[in-house]
């Protein structure tokens, strides 16, 4: 069962893994986007930061790319057909010019996309080298190529772990594409890199390759390089982008920082900054982002999830927790979710599954709260800039 598969069996069956979305009308209104329908916000705390919020949720009625407004209006409403899914869609930049980009499986073919301002499609990106493409991630660098994730399904002896000398096993890959020929320049594959012995991940259903690593992001640090998130290692990764060298881990079982919290801040009952973690963001001199679930459903480590900053030494390798906010309703994601610095320096945070979205400001208040209807859910959500001009048809 691929990682897609295990997220719509999940969704089906009521769990807080969540994808998908859709949504429509509004100023947006152009291309292959639709004024009606889709799944719209119930704002609770009013008071967000300028911009529109994108998503790509799931409900039981529809599914797609949505933008959609601050006061809960549906603005732009992408529809994929019945059975697809959708996820990362946010605005980004591309040879110069803003783009509409997201992941989608329609019809069993994963790959990322991009619209123009137009909301015409202009290119899409697929995984080289046979990978089954992996929904977490579609980035597009300052240099115009993509950064994708994948899932390799290999074998692996794994006798001292209790399995078998022959397990299967679904390994994490990043890939980086050149976007306008598929050539692939950089692959990364957690196999070569990380001890199976470093997951916390349950040992799965006889058969079933074990999910150890589950990767589910790759961004850029402020020097270039990568941050790759293991879900099931509770680690984040710095990974050199030319040699694929680990250059420190933030925690987990090898962390290279001795992690601390401080004062009014708290570590969970593992002594972890985060665990099952999505989303890690570079926000400069040192300190980094990430959305912290705290489960994975049946395991929970907090009361809840929450975004958090954490500042890195790397001279005396420690790293302190320094900001969190938690979730408004005191709920646990127990799967997805993410965490966007904004410019003005408040935080903007998806809850995942939970349907919710909020933003705080650095102090912790709580500025934005909503949540979306009909139970629909959203893998991550961003609140982003989008041209006006870029309205008209």
């Amino acid at each position: 069962m691929t990682v897609t598969q295990r997220v719509r069996a999940a969704l089906a069956g009521g769990a807080v893994c969540a994808l998908l979305a859709s949504c429509s009308a509004g100023s947006a209104n152009a291309g292959s986007g639709s004024g009606s329908g889709g799944l719209r916000l119930t704002v609770l705390t009013h008071g967000a930061s300028s911009g529109d919020i994108f998503l790509a949720a799931q409900s039981p009625g529809a599914t797609g790319p949505e933008i959609v407004s601050t006061s809960g209006k549906v603005i732009w409403f992408h529809p994929l057909p019945p059975g697809s899914d959708a996820t990362d869609f946010r605005a980004q930049t591309y040879l110069g010019k803003p783009v509409l980009t997201w992941f989608q499986m329609v019809n069993g073919v994963g790959e990322g996309v991009i619209d123009n301002d137009r909301y015409q499609q202009i290119a899409t990106v697929k995984p080289a080298n046979g990978y089954a493409a992996d929904f977490h991630e579609f980035l597009i660098t300052p240099w115009n190529t993509a950064l994708i994730l994948a899932d390799a399904p290999g074998t692996a002896n794994l006798t001292s772990l209790g399995l078998s000398a022959h397990q299967q096993v679904n390994d994490g890959v990043v890939q980086e594409i050149d976007i306008k020929t598929g050539k692939l320049l950089f692959q990364w594959d957690s196999a070569d890199h990380v001890p199976y012995s470093d997951s916390h991940a349950p040992m799965g259903q006889p058969g079933q390759p074990w999910d150890w690593f589950h990767i589910n992001a790759v961004h850029l640090d402020t020097d270039g390089n990568l941050l790759i998130s293991s879900r099931f290692t509770w680690t984040i990764y710095k990974v050199n982008i030319r040699t694929g060298a680990i250059m420190w881990e933030l925690g987990g079982k090898q962390s290279s920082f001795t992690l601390r919290a401080a004062p009014g801040q708290v570590l969970d009952k593992a002594g972890e900054i985060f665990a099952f973690q999505h989303d890690p963001e570079a926000l400069g001199g040192g300190e980094y982002s990430v959305f912290d679930d705290e489960s994975d459903g049946p395991t929970t480590l907090l009361a809840h999830s929450r975004a958090v900053i954490m500042r890195l030494d790397l001279a005396t390798r420690t790293a302190t927790l320094i900001w969190s906010a938690n979730q408004p309703e005191g709920l646990v994601a127990g799967a997805t979710g993410s965490a966007q610095p904004l410019r003005n320096g408040d935080m903007f945070v998806s809850w995942g599954g939970l349907g919710y979205m909020s933003e705080f400001s650095r102090t912790g208040k709580l500025l934005f709260n909503a949540e979306l209807q009909d139970g629909g859910a959203t893998y991550r959500a961003y609140l982003l800039p989008w041209p006006p001009a870029a309205a008209a048809p």
